[in-house]
């Protein structure tokens, strides 16, 4: 969160000769053990980052604060997350902007709220409804953890989606993002609570949770017709005559489905399909 030299209270990322990651947060007097001995978190504090520091059996370390995404991969779930690859396809498909009005629904373990709150900024309020009261738990407790406490410009709320109006949010808001497993039953919720011209995205694993949710966004008829992907990510081992791609990949994950609010009461102009032989 924070630039500068290191200071108590820091989530740093020590890594090794062998690219293992090991997080500490930082204590005047604290240690970290490995069977390749201690480094002292004196030794760090007031570092700058980038820092090598070495264990008393010689190992060397590589010192940097967590990233975000360091953050989302090593912190405790109640709910599978959605993961980076993802939640940036959200941010910029979803065109989250600074001062965005931004719903969500479910929180999960608030992998994504974090990344919504820091697009929105402290201009903007991201509200988060979950209906687990163990996963919102985990939200409230990773998001403060990142943010050193909850952001003003958050609203958790435990209960059913199903049941939000305008009202309660102080008005419509500008993007609506769902991660549910039935999605399509809440398509007049998000009708009512979303501006004209507003982006609508939800995040579903399977094929017939795709099928769904798509036919139920047709068929309401106040949507632009939905586009669905998935992101596929491969890294690459480059070694001189070496290079090639890594044995194992992130595949699939889960679609995006992404659409607009119509203005009230027009209708969509009719996609024109294939006919099917």
């Amino acid at each position: 969160m924070y630039s500068g030299p290191f200071q108590p209270g820091d989530k740093v990322q020590l890594t090794d000769a062998k690219r293992r990651h090991f997080t500490i947060e930082l204590k005047e007097g604290g240690q970290f053990h490995s069977h390749k001995g201690i480094v002292s978190h004196d030794d760090i504090i007031g570092a700058d980052e980038g820092t090598v520091v070495k264990s008393t059996l010689g190992s060397d370390y590589l010192c940097f604060r967590h990233l975000l995404v360091d953050h989302v991969l090593s912190m405790p779930r109640g709910a599978a997350v959605i993961y980076p690859k993802d939640a940036a396809q959200i941010l910029v498909e979803g065109d989250i902007f600074m001062g965005a009005r931004v719903l969500e629904a479910g929180a999960g373990s608030g992998a994504l709220t974090m990344s919504l709150l820091r697009a929105v900024g402290p201009e903007g309020h991201v509200y988060s409804y979950e209906i687990r009261d163990d996963h919102l738990a985990f939200a409230k407790d990773n998001v403060a953890d990142y943010f050193g406490g909850e952001p003003e410009w958050w609203t958790p709320g435990l209960g059913d989606f199903g049941e939000v109006t305008p009202e309660d949010l102080d008005g419509q808001v500008d993007r609506v993002i769902l991660d549910m497993v039935e999605p399509w039953h809440f398509i007049d919720t998000v009708k009512n609570v979303l501006i004209p011209g507003g982006v609508f995205m939800t995040y579903v694993a399977t094929v017939p949770q795709l099928m769904n949710i798509m036919e139920a966004i047709r068929e309401a008829k106040c949507f632009t017709e939905p586009r669905a992907w998935e992101t596929l990510l491969r890294e690459w081992k480059v070694d001189g005559l070496a290079t090639r791609p890594e044995h194992r990949m992130n595949a699939h994950t889960a679609f995006l489905v992404w659409t607009r609010r119509l203005a009230d009461g027009v209708t969509p102009p009719r996609p024109q399909r294939k006919a099917r032989r």
